[in-house]
């Protein structure tokens, strides 16, 4: 049987790099950088630079913990616009290497590459591996860790011991071959595995385990009486390298969202308002990126007193452009506040229903729109009143669209979304 050719691909502190390239003269200049929010507000750390975790700096972290530890990094927001760009140009280039790549995150990729050592002259994984690094860091600018092996945890294992870490002697390329899975494992803590969470990691310390090496000597039988019979037989697998999950392209997305949590409570429905007319042109960004399309809108709000509402509404005829998806929310908003003024902690839009996007091109600049009136609405479980008919002309999607490649050449902030009305 032919041993399988995986490999794992993880951008290099990739929100840092993509804060960086998308503010060269601020954050591209900060050897000190945590990304995640501003300085004084409610966020967390996304991610920090390499030089900021020396600090004790972490993912998660709450960002007024990390300026506590490092107080004189940069803080600034997830470019959201721009990650999810550099994320797909990425994806793009991975998959002109095998059609079988799985996005694992938005900064993670599985590529399966079985069956094209003929297609590669017998090019050796590893060989493989330096040229993806190499076309991405070309096309895209960032650069990638590529771990490898005959599974999908073997190569994500050796895709973090791939990373050029200062100090750590590594190159971005590290490929385990076949036959190497069990003394590759050896490396590692149990804490380190996939899977292996503070929970699990406090039952097998209790019972002298904390390495892999510490597992191996043991029986699935034995482990079982000690940390329970389904834990103990997937994780005597795991620390021998053995792993058969196969490499999917993954499903559509079942919805696509985008929300904020304010610095401060917020009580002026004029603010509030103001951020959910500029996310919703994100959220139908997004959409549009994805070659997609939505039926319903839902709307988010988190009071002072941490109370989460929502309110939806179901069109007839799939949308995708700014106007009509901001005049959707920003009425699913003003029932919410109406129905309860408090301050807000956050607001957030999402849109479902999602089909694969119109042309509107081919349906023509002006040419009749599509009637959209509600055919649903909800919130809290109640029925939403709503306007009797919204209409999405092909111009809106046509204006909408150039407004994407403005922003494609010239950056996400060539264009603004302005605050709109009050609601």
């Amino acid at each position: 049987m032919t041993s399988r050719r995986i490999l794992h691909a993880d951008a290099d502190a990739f929100f840092v790099a993509v804060a960086r390239m998308a503010d060269p003269d601020g954050a591209g200049k900060a050897p000190l950088l945590i990304v995640g929010g501003r300085p004084g507000s409610r966020g967390v750390v996304c991610s920090a630079s390499y030089e900021t975790r020396v600090f004790g700096v972490r993912s998660a972290m709450p960002i007024s913990q990390a300026l506590r530890l490092c107080p004189a990094a940069m803080c600034v927001p997830v470019p959201r616009h721009a990650c999810s760009a550099t994320s797909k140009a990425i994806a793009a280039v991975l998959a002109r290497f095998t059609p079988l790549v799985e996005g694992a995150s938005i900064d993670e990729w599985y590529l399966d590459l079985t069956g094209t050592e003929a297609l590669y002259a017998g090019e050796t994984l590893d060989a493989t591996a330096r040229r993806i690094r190499e076309a991405v860091h070309h096309e895209t600018g960032l650069w990638v860790s590529i771990g490898g092996g005959s599974s999908k945890l073997i190569a994500k294992l050796a895709a973090e011991r791939a990373k050029p870490r200062p100090g750590s002697g590594a190159t971005g390329v590290r490929v385990v071959a076949v036959g190497n899975e069990g003394a590759f494992m050896t490396e590692f803590s149990l804490a380190e595995l996939p899977g292996v969470g503070p929970k699990l990691q406090v039952k097998l310390a209790g019972v002298g385990m904390v390495r892999v090496v510490d597992m191996l000597p043991h029986d699935r039988a034995t482990l079982g009486r000690w940390i329970g019979r389904r834990p103990a037989a997937w994780l005597w697998a795991r620390v021998r390298g053995i792993h058969s999950t196969p490499v999917e392209t993954r499903a559509p997305a079942k919805q696509i969202s985008r929300e904020s949590t304010f610095d401060r409570d917020v009580k002026e429905s004029a603010v509030i308002a103001g951020v959910l007319r500029s996310l919703s042109a994100s959220v139908a960004a997004d959409l549009r990126g994805d070659k997609l399309s939505a039926r319903t809108v839902t709307v988010k709000l988190k009071d002072a007193d941490f109370t989460s509402r929502h309110a939806s509404r179901t069109v007839r005829e799939p949308i995708e452009s700014d106007r009509v998806i901001a005049e959707i929310a920003m009425a699913l908003l003003a029932k919410l506040r109406a129905e309860r003024r408090m301050s807000a902690r956050l607001v957030g839009v999402s849109l479902g229903n999602l089909t694969p996007v119109r042309d509107a091109e081919q349906l023509g600049l002006f040419g009749t729109g599509a009637r959209v009136g509600a055919s649903t609405g909800r919130a809290a479980g109640t029925a939403t009143a709503m306007p009797p008919m919204t209409v999405e002309r092909p111009q809106d999607r046509a204006v909408s669209r150039a407004v994407d490649r403005v922003r494609a050449r010239f950056g996400a902030n060539a264009i603004r979304t302005g605050a709109g009305r009050q609601t």
